[in-house]
């Protein structure tokens, strides 16, 4: 219960320790906040449900139940879903309400790009992170992907570090298969 100003300024200090996507966004994982808590005896205050929601969205179904697969021996308290497609993503956005979307940009019919640009203008949806990820991996789409409102663009094959890192899941290497990477 701060301000974002004084956890920025605390962050700025090197005090609360933080990731910065490549949006500039920063990104402060749990344990962190837990350890500058104890630290400075604050009381932590989290919401009843712990459960963080991943909405995956990929037409390509292998890559989306690989994902969930991953997420569920990753830690117990993901809970996912998958689209296949970007007018399902749209209806479970609303239903499913994921703290989180991974996206695929280039699917047919309703793409990534515009499936990011409408969850990021509808106000009910605009605070879900979404996170793009692209077999094409290349400037134009990743600076597109950021203007539609991506927080980041991460390159297929997966790296299971850094996605666990934007996921503020902790460390990958235990976890991930095929030396970390999808």
């Amino acid at each position: 219960m701060v301000s974002p100003a004084t956890v920025r300024l605390w962050a700025s200090k090197g005090e609360l320790q933080s990731v910065a996507t490549p949006g500039g966004h920063r990104r402060f994982m749990r344990h962190e906040i837990e350890r500058f808590a104890r630290e400075k005896n604050l009381t932590i205050s989290l919401p009843s449900d712990d459960t963080l929601r991943v909405l995956i969205v990929d037409d390509d179904v292998q890559v989306a139940k690989i994902l969930v697969d991953f997420l569920s021996t990753v830690d117990a308290s993901v809970s996912t879903e998958i689209a296949n497609d970007g007018y399902a993503a749209g209806k479970l956005v609303q239903i499913f309400k994921p703290h989180v979307v991974l996206l695929d940009l280039i699917m047919t019919g309703l793409n990534g790009f515009d499936v990011c640009a409408q969850i990021k203008s509808d106000p009910a949806t605009k605070a879900t992170r979404v996170i793009t990820m692209t077999g094409f991996y290349d400037e134009v789409n990743i600076d597109r992907a950021v203007k539609a409102g991506a927080e980041c663009c991460i390159q297929k094959p997966f790296d299971f570090e850094q996605l666990l890192t934007l996921l503020g899941l902790g460390d990958a290497r235990r976890h991930a298969p095929n030396r970390g990477r999808l």
